[in-house]
């Protein structure tokens, strides 16, 4: 059997844009895109500006839960509302890297 292989598109949150409701009807592209959900998100810009590819990649937070750009009132009721835990997806990228991330995210 052939398996289906589909790139897993990985947010600057560390959540999977790939797996996303808006994403696969193609109202968003992932935060990489030209056509991103939020546009004017504070976790891409800080990472745009710092030169990450995630907040994986963030050297100033050891604990990224002290981030107030990650994680802040409207974060969690995103991840309430999503059941979405963005400090988890960051914490397991630091952990294993991008590229088991990924694998373990396909």
């Amino acid at each position: 059997m052939d398996k289906v292989c589909k790139e897993v598109v990985i947010a600057h949150c560390g959540l999977i844009c790939s797996a996303c409701g808006a994403y696969l009807k193609s109202k968003c592209r992932g935060c990489n895109s030209d056509k991103p959900m939020f546009r004017k998100c504070p976790v891409k810009k800080c990472n745009l500006e710092k030169g990450y590819r995630t907040c994986g990649d963030c050297t100033e937070f050891d604990d990224v839960r002290r981030c107030k750009k990650l994680n802040n009132f409207i974060s969690k009721i995103f991840g309430f509302v999503f059941r979405s835990d963005r400090i988890a997806k960051v914490e397991r990228i630091r952990e294993v890297g991008y590229d088991q991330y990924s694998n373990e995210n396909s």
